[in-house]
C-alpha cells in the first residue's frame, strides 16, 4: 500500500509545485515592463536556437505575451490592492503603537500632580488645617472640572488647558500665597488651536520647583502664547533661580521631549532659555492649527 501512494503524492507534490511557480511567474508578468520582457524574449529564444529548440522559444513568447495581455491589467489590480492591504495594516498598528506610548506617557504626568497635591495636603493638615481643607477644597473642584479633559487628548485645546493650568495655581497659590504671582498673556483666538494635554502644567510645575520654591521670596511666573508665521508658541517664563545647563530635566521635560517627537516628528520642540533678566523660560514649538468645527 506505501509503495502504490508514493507516486500519488509524488504527483501532487509537482502539480503544487507547478501551481505555485506558475502564480509566481504570473505575479511577475504583471508587473514587469514590456521592455524588460521583450529583452527576456530575445534571451529566451538564443537560449532554445542554441538548443536547436527554437519552438520553445516561440511557445514561450507567445505564451507569457497572451498572459500579460489579457490578465496581467487585473491581477496587477489585484497586486496593488493586497499590497496597500498590506501598508494599511502597518500604518494602523504604528498608530496604535504611538497610541499606546502617548497613553503610558500621560499616565506618567497625571499622578504625579495628584500625589504632589496630597502630599501637599498632607503637609498642610499638620501646620495649618484650615489651609489644608481649602486646598482639598480646590483639588476637588480641579478634579471635577479638569479629569475628563486630562483624558480626552484628542480634542485638547490651548483654551483648555490654560483652564487647567489656572487651577493648578490656585492650588499652588493657596500654598504659598504671596510668594506666588501669576500673569496669563493668551489671546482668546488661540483658546481653539489644539494643544497636548498636560504639557502646559508639567511647564508650569517645572517652574515652581526648580525656579521659585528654591527662592525664599517666591516670584512671578507669565504664561503667554503667540504664533509666529505657521508656529504655534507657549512659553512658560519666571523669574526665579534660573535654568543650569548641566542639570538633568527629569520626567516631566523628557516627558514632553518624547511626547512632542511621537506627534510631530521634527515639526515641534522644547526650548529651554535663560533670559537676560533671569529666570528661566520654556517655550513649546508646534505647528500651529485651528480647532476644526463641525
Amino acid at each position: 500500500m506505501k509503495t502504490s501512494t508514493e507516486p500519488l503524492d509524488l504527483l501532487r507534490d509537482a502539480l503544487a509545485t507547478a501551481r505555485q511557480n506558475w502564480w509566481l511567474f504570473v505575479d511577475w508578468l504583471a508587473v514587469v515592463e514590456w521592455k524588460q520582457l521583450a529583452i527576456l524574449w530575445l534571451l529566451v529564444l538564443i537560449g532554445f536556437g542554441l538548443l536547436n529548440a527554437p519552438e520553445a522559444g516561440v511557445w514561450f513568447m507567445l505564451i507569457s505575451f497572451g498572459v500579460k495581455v489579457m490578465g496581467s491589467g487585473k491581477r496587477k489590480a489585484e497586486l496593488e490592492a493586497a499590497a496597500a492591504d498590506r501598508k494599511a495594516d502597518v500604518a494602523n498598528l504604528e498608530r496604535r503603537l504611538t497610541q499606546a506610548q502617548m497613553a503610558t506617557l500621560q499616565a506618567q504626568v497625571e499622578p504625579h500632580f495628584l500625589f504632589n497635591t496630597l502630599a501637599l495636603i498632607g503637609q498642610l493638615i499638620e501646620t495649618d488645617p484650615p489651609e489644608a481643607a481649602r486646598v482639598h477644597a480646590h483639588l476637588i473642584d480641579y478634579l471635577r472640572s479638569s479629569l475628563p479633559q486630562m483624558r480626552a487628548a484628542g480634542s485638547a485645546t490651548l483654551g483648555k488647558q490654560v483652564e487647567l493650568s489656572r487651577a493648578y495655581l490656585a492650588i499652588m497659590q493657596a500654598r504659598m500665597k504671596e510668594r506666588l504671582t501669576v500673569q496669563f498673556r493668551v489671546p482668546d483666538f488661540l483658546g481653539s488651536a489644539p494643544f497636548p494635554p498636560m504639557m502646559l502644567q508639567t511647564l508650569i510645575e517645572n517652574a515652581i520647583k526648580h525656579g521659585l520654591e528654591p527662592n525664599i521670596a517666591g516670584g512671578h511666573i507669565t504664561v503667554s502664547a503667540r504664533v509666529e508665521e505657521a508656529t504655534l508658541v507657549v512659553d512658560v517664563s519666571d523669574n526665579g533661580a534660573g535654568f543650569h545647563p548641566t542639570s538633568d530635566e527629569g520626567l516631566g521635560l523628557a516627558n514632553i521631549h518624547e511626547r512632542l517627537r511621537l506627534l510631530f516628528g521634527r515639526d515641534a520642540e522644547l526650548v529651554i532659555e535663560s533670559p537676560a533678566g533671569g529666570g528661566t523660560r520654556a517655550s513649546i514649538r508646534l505647528p500651529y492649527q485651528m480647532m476644526e468645527t463641525s
